[in-house]
């Protein structure tokens, strides 16, 4: 199927990480024109050589999504060199450390929204107006299965994506009249390196991958985690005009854990 993302000008944050690699690989499959960030050029060195990118489809960026002017910068930069943005991907998030409320202070849920909440938000903030000015644009935000359900030890994440959640509906009623669709993809338990983390954070250093599986799928009725490149197809048929009338939309991905009481 022709998604219609062939040299469309793509800009992805967080695209080194275990579900942005394979979002990458995914519009660059399409013929995408992409624009990506991460942290670190070796990341990103990694990631063009495992993929084969060439530089006329591909502009890197190493930021801060939490510097809004890097940000600012980098959008402006993708613009300048490919003419326009039709795609904004924010996929950067961090899941912050797992203990209970008592034990979280401002500076933990800080460092988690600045990623999770305003790394996204300044992202949107750049990209909007030119996407405004050329009459049109997808923006389709990473958030987690998280905006639906509250997690034991984990309010500072679940908090954070329920409020990228609801700022990502606001943007899409604001972006309505100017034909720019704004949508959120919100994954279960992701079999990437994050989950690891989180894994170990949970159930302890020393819980073995298979069992923290277990635990995790426990409530999910295909009992496993979803793959990197499953949420990946999902959020370019989001980012898509094909969907042109969806937009405010949460688009889960759990096993048909939504059909569960969670």
């Amino acid at each position: 199927m022709d998604l219609g993302s062939k040299d469309k000008v793509v800009f992805i944050t967080g695209a080194t990480g275990g579900i942005g690699k394979e979002v990458v690989r995914a519009f660059a499959n399409e013929g995408a024109k992409l624009s990506i960030t991460s942290t670190k050029q070796e990341k990103i060195d990694a990631l063009v050589k495992e993929l084969g990118l060439s530089e006329e489809q591909c502009l890197s960026h190493v930021i801060d999504v939490t510097e809004e002017e890097a940000v600012k910068a980098a959008v402006k930069h993708t613009v300048d060199h490919y003419g326009e943005i039709n795609v904004l991907i924010n996929i950067a998030g961090y899941q912050g450390k797992a203990a209970p409320i008592t034990e979280q202070s401002y500076d933990d849920f800080m460092k988690v929204y600045s990623i999770n909440v305003f790394g996204p938000v300044y992202a949107i903030k750049a990209a909007f107006p030119y996407m405004e000015k050329q009459g049109g644009g997808s923006i389709v935000t990473l958030v987690s299965d998280g905006a639906f359900v509250g997690a034991p030890g984990m309010s500072t994440y679940t908090s954070s994506k329920h409020a990228i959640a609801g700022i990502t509906k606001s943007v899409a009623l604001e972006g309505v009249d100017k034909n720019i669709r704004a949508n959120y993809i919100c994954p279960g338990p992701v079999d990437t390196d994050m989950m690891r983390r989180i894994e170990r954070d949970t159930l302890g250093e020393d819980v073995s991958v298979k069992d923290a599986k277990a635990a995790f799928s426990a409530a999910n009725p295909q009992k496993r985690y979803a793959k990197p490149e499953e949420v990946a197809a999902l959020t370019l048929f989001a980012a898509s005009d094909l969907i042109n009338h969806v937009t405010a939309e949460g688009f889960r991905i759990n096993g048909g854990t939504s059909a569960t009481s969670r």
